[in-house]
């Protein structure tokens, strides 16, 4: 890739590649050398290793196309290379690849005859009309299906859909990166990337595209003509000073004499053999390192500062370790100026073709090899090689360079114009829902990943806990990314408490700090700041809002994760609405001051200083998106939008009730502490209604498991959203199906004042176990977070430990088995990587595996708990808030139950410490907490 931007007369330097071939889309950056990223999620497993920065999305030329709960879907799934899309002629389904032959973007007279049966045909342009109508019954009515022009327009509107994931792809990468998509060109290849690279591009506002000749089979070319490259790597961990460096430079003497023995056994091959040594170092104990080269200590330092603050916003602190050395050797392969002669190519083509754009018309037909050098061609027209068709949008020019590249640039004023047409869409359009819905969850993902960049605590960089998300006017919750279920479902009330209580007081330029659960808080830890957006009128035009759980906000133990408290003021610092920015100045001292009042101030209010200045970074990048989208779409059409995503996530609700039928069920759970959860579900299939009764739970009480009413609401929302099997947002839709009555004064909506740290983390996941039990769908899962906090007046540490989650009914295979050692429901947090765990703080991982046997019994079986063993190295504070030690996670339909959890301690002398459920505890040098997690209840007799 990066040799097609060297070998253009524009000298790129600065490209995105986009990789389109026929099952997935990958997008990856080339910023005067290859980003590496050293965690990668893969099914689902996350992988800790070196790999170049590539991000890949189900989205290719094969990718199924259908209609589902009044959206068009593009993808995940793949027709493959056998049967292949419609067109194909062997009778595969409806694809993207298909919408370009409806579109007569790409012609039978322009390809192959590979196709058909025998694989000696044309491809088969009816087969690709019939499959798109056919996949496009469920739309309903109001599509003339006969019709070629509305044929057309839908056909645009699932590649639309594409397009806009596709898009959203490059601008994730991009804000990962710390960089602005419109500085660099886009690399486009692989063999369905030339009829998608104009849209792509004008949706990503990039104004160039490249193309290499052999765009369609680059990656194979590539290989070919690649560098050969050798690399070692020896892990250091030693901070950074003289002596660590001139250890560091005897490892690399060694490690390139291996990599050079590696490459080649030619002396003659040395001379051009390049090397480098490259330094991955990271500030004090953070997670993330960055790779610099530097021959001095200050050198390195330098160099770790200025990528410190690209990479996450702010300056990098004094204390620095090379967390490992890597020493790279390559010998340079063929010429990348190298080509194939396909002069000798020859094929007949016509000087014109009717195709869609934006209406049916006659466009040129070209060769690339026939273009003039120095004459652009105008678009549209057609582009046709002998391995691919590149599609030049109206509003592109195409240039051919003398190497045989192709430039296409944008020459019209306005980036955006390529996305009017679908502007003049009705906005519960099937295509615009799928659109808006990943435009939103977009944004919040994008805001999500600029609160892990800047943020510097353990909590919200480490283990991700926080989450952030898109509200319209009213404070309704549109959209969120996959963060914490507890803290999504339960933001619209704080928002709404916001408009509420503030509304005359909230400017543009504003942003406010709430915690408080009768504000909408789940407990006192989780932060949340809400941002208004404004665009010209007096009243804010939409919210943005991030949650993140702070390490530490004053209480009567470390870690504000009390096991005893008995009121709220005992669990840290209460913000009921404080702005902490006015008109973009940040309130610093009244905001140090509000988290050192009281009689239990936070033990580090500069650390709290970092996450909020973090929250607000996120915050600020939502409004960037929402002004993205406004000059895009217009304020009107996006908050329309708004609306139509709720009404879709509402639509899709009532389906799922549908599908489990008419239900008349109710559960009661008990926690270990005797207060008992008590749920009655009514479904109405026909209506599509449900209503969720929690009459004969128990009252609050001067405990800490009360759980605040917008942690009730949260479970509730959670639950049902998870009925729903296509990836719709959890939104504040998803609730209108729903009548939830909840007893004032009850466990589940105590009076303010009330103790809730427990309430949030514990009591709501016993509250989502009743539910699935009453709805007969999910055995119970653990039933608790494990919350294990400990620290002292210096540090503070907070984690959740996974555990086994039930096992459950499905459709196509009658159940599933439950997940072993698993966070579960209303949370998703991760652990504590033990090196970062270990560095931090004075403790030493002894164990963490898998509880063997440990989930219930059934024809599923549930999922195993996880056992961690924690070794104390210096006096320490500890606390365990935590349930389901003296009741088990229940089975469904006959299943048997999960085994209980267990704390203790393991004292230095031997003695052996039994803990109860909630227990605060001395840790002195030496000794061990063992924590047992429970196991998942199974379902089915076995």
């Amino acid at each position: 890739m990066a040799a097609v931007g060297q070998r253009s007369t524009h000298d790129a330097a600065r490209l995105i590649g986009f990789d389109m071939g026929g099952t997935s889309t990958d997008v990856s950056i080339f910023d005067g050398g290859f980003e590496r990223r050293f965690e990668h999620e893969i099914e689902g497993i996350r992988i800790s290793a070196p790999m170049l920065d590539v991000h890949t999305i189900a989205a290719g030329g094969g990718s199924l196309l259908a209609v589902r709960d009044g959206r068009y879907r593009v993808g995940p799934h793949s027709a493959g290379a056998d049967p292949g899309p419609a067109c194909y002629g062997r009778g595969g389904p409806a694809t993207l690849t298909d919408v370009q032959v409806v579109l007569g973007h790409l012609h039978a007279a322009f390809m192959p005859k590979l196709f058909g049966p025998q694989r000696d045909t044309a491809i088969d342009v009816e087969a690709a009309h019939l499959a798109l109508r056919s996949a496009l019954l469920p739309a309903g009515d109001h599509l003339d299906l006969r019709d070629d022009d509305a044929l057309a327009h839908a056909a645009c509107g699932f590649l639309d859909v594409a397009i806009a994931a596709m898009a959203n792809a490059i601008r994730h990468v991009s804000v990962r990166q710390g960089i602005d998509p419109a500085s660099f060109d886009l690399v486009a290849f692989g063999g369905a990337a030339g009829q998608h690279a104009c849209k792509v591009a004008a949706a990503a506002g990039i104004r160039r595209v490249l193309i290499h000749p052999l765009a369609s089979v680059l990656s194979a070319y590539g290989i070919g003509i690649a560098d050969r490259m050798a690399v070692r790597r020896e892990g250091l961990a030693l901070a950074l000073d003289a002596t660590a460096l001139a250890a560091s430079q005897r490892i690399a003497a060694k490690l390139i004499v291996e990599t050079q023995s590696e490459l080649t056994a030619m002396p003659s091959e040395l001379g051009s053999m390049q090397i480098e040594v490259i330094h991955e170092l990271r500030e004090g104990h953070a997670e993330t390192s960055l790779d610099v080269t530097g021959d001095s200590v200050a050198s390195l330092q330098s160099a770790f500062r200025m990528a410190h603050q690209k990479r996450f916003g702010f300056a990098a602190g004094e204390s620095l370790q090379i967390v490992a050395l890597r020493v790279e050797a390559r010998l340079p392969g063929k010429n990348a100026a190298h080509t194939i002669d396909e002069s000798s190519v020859r094929f007949t083509l016509p000087d014109s073709a009717r195709a869609w754009f934006d209406g049916w018309q006659e466009v040129p037909v070209r060769r690339a090899a026939d273009l003039s050098e120095g004459t652009p061609l105008q678009g549209p027209a057609l582009i046709v090689e002998p391995r691919s068709t590149f599609v030049l949008e109206p509003g592109w020019q195409l240039a051919r360079e003398p190497s045989g590249a192709l430039i296409a640039t944008h020459v019209a004023d306005d980036i955006a114009i390529a996305e009017r047409p679908i502007a003049e869409r009705p906005i519960d359009d099937p295509a615009q829902i799928e659109i808006f819905d990943g435009l939103f969850m977009h944004a919040a993902t994008q805001m999500g990943e600029v609160l892990r960049r800047t943020a510097q605590s353990v909590n919200i960089k480490e283990r991700l806990d926080y989450s952030c998300a898109l509200f319209d006017a009213k404070g309704g919750l549109v959209a969120n990314a996959p963060h914490m279920p507890v803290h999504l479902g339960s933001m619209g009330a704080t928002v709404d408490a916001l408009l509420r209580e503030h509304a005359a007081d909230i400017r543009e330029g504003d942003a406010w700090l709430i915690n408080a659960p009768s504000q909408g808080g789940t407990h006192l830890p989780d932060m949340t700041v809400v941002s208004p957006v404004f665009f010209g009128g007096a009243k804010p035009a939409f919210f943005v809002a991030s949650r993140a759980h702070h390490a530490d906000i004053g209480g009567i133990t470390p870690g504000s994760m009390p096991p005893f408290s008995r009121t709220l003021a005992e669990e840290g610092a209460v913000f009921r609405g404080m702005p902490i920015l006015r008109a973009g100045e940040f309130r610093r001292d009244e905001v140090i001051a509000a988290f050192t009042d009281g009689h239990f101030p936070a033990r580090n209010p500069l650390q709290n200083l970092a996450d909020l200045r973090a929250q607000l970074a996120a915050n600020q990048c939502g409004i960037e998106e929402l002004r993205r989208a406004v000059a895009r779409y217009g304020l009107q059409r996006l908050a329309r939008a708004m609306s139509a995503v709720q009404d879709n996530a509402a639509r899709c609700v009532e389906n799922a009730i549908r599908t489990l039928g008419d239900r008349d069920a109710r559960c009661t759970l008990a926690l270990d502490g005797g207060q008992r959860i008590s749920v009655h579900v009514k479904l109405d299939a026909r209506a599509g209604r449900g209503d969720i009764d929690f009459d004969g739970t128990s009252p609050a009480g001067p405990h800490n498991f009360n759980a605040p009413r917008a942690v009730t609401q949260a479970a509730v929302l959670y639950v049902f959203r998870t009925l729903v099997r296509d990836p719709i947002p959890l939104n504040a839709g998803c609730l209108r199906p729903l009548a939830i009555h909840v007893p004032a004064g009850c466990l589940l909506d105590p009076p303010d004042g009330h103790a809730v740290v427990a309430g949030n983390v514990e009591t709501s996941q016993l509250i989502v176990d009743a539910l699935y039990q009453a709805l007969g769908v999910l055995a119970g899962a653990q039933g608790t977070m494990n919350n294990l906090t400990f620290g002292n007046e210096f540090l503070q540490y907070y984690e959740t430990i996974a555990g086994g989650s039930g096992a459950g009914l499905a459709a196509d295979t009658g159940g599933f088995d439950g997940c072993a050692a698993v966070q579960t429901h209303m949370t998703n947090s991760r652990l504590t990587d033990a090196e970062i765990l270990e560095a931090r703080f004075p403790v030493r991982l002894r164990r963490f595996a898998i509880r063997r046997e440990s989930g219930g019994a059934g024809r599923w079986r549930g999922g195993d708990g996880a056992i961690r063993e924690i070794e104390f190295l210096q006096p320490l504070t500890g606390a365990m808030l935590a349930n389901r030690r003296s009741t088990r996670a229940p089975g469904l339909d006959g299943g048997g139950e999960g085994a209980a959890g267990t704390t203790r301690i393991r004292r230095r002398d031997g003695r052996i410490e039994e803990c109860p459920a909630c227990a605060r505890f001395e840790l002195e040098v030496g000794d061990v907490l063992e924590v047992a997690t429970p196991g998942g209840g199974g379902f089915g007799a076995p």
